[in-house]
C-alpha cells in the first residue's frame, strides 16, 4: 500500500510519535510525505520515505497529483485546527481529492490509529481492486 503522511507544524511531533508507535506496520508499505514531515519521520524511525517538497512550497500539490491519479491508498494528514494556514486552500483540495477517489483519509490521531490498525488486519485490501 502507498501511504501519504502530512502534518502541520504543530502536529509534526505527534506524527513522529505515531510513526514510532506503528513503525512495524508502516515499514511494510511505501511511504510518501511532504519534505519536512518526511525528514522528521526518517530521523526518528529510519523508515524509507519518498519526500516531496515542503507542503507550503508545493509538496501538498505533488501529493495531490498522486492522489488524483489514484496512486495513493491511504492519507494520514494530521491537521492543526487552531492555526489558520496561508495555504489552507491546498489542504481543502487534498481532502476533496481523497473524497473524489475514495481514498481513506485521517485528519486526527484517533482516525489515523483506526486506519493503520485496519491496514494491519488487511481491511484495506479493497484498494488493490479499486485501482
Amino acid at each position: 500500500m502507498k501511504i501519504a503522511l502530512i502534518a502541520h507544524d504543530a502536529k509534526k511531533k505527534l506524527m513522529q510519535n505515531f510513526c514510532i508507535a506503528y513503525r512495524g506496520i508502516l515499514s511494510k508499505n511505501e511511504l510518501y510525505a511532504t519534505g519536512t514531515t518526511g525528514r522528521l519521520i526518517e530521523e526518528v524511525t529510519n523508515l524509507t520515505i519518498h519526500k516531496y517538497l515542503a507542503g507550503h512550497l508545493g509538496g501538498e500539490q505533488q501529493l495531490g497529483a498522486q492522489i488524483e491519479h489514484n496512486q495513493v491508498d491511504l492519507v494520514i494528514f494530521l491537521r492543526d485546527p487552531y492555526t489558520q494556514k496561508i495555504h489552507e486552500p491546498d489542504v481543502d483540495n487534498l481532502v476533496r481529492l481523497c473524497d473524489m477517489h475514495n481514498i481513506p483519509l485521517a485528519t486526527n490521531l484517533a482516525t489515523a490509529e483506526l486506519l493503520i490498525k485496519a491496514l494491519s488486519r488487511g481491511d484495506l485490501e479493497w484498494r488493490e481492486m479499486y485501482k
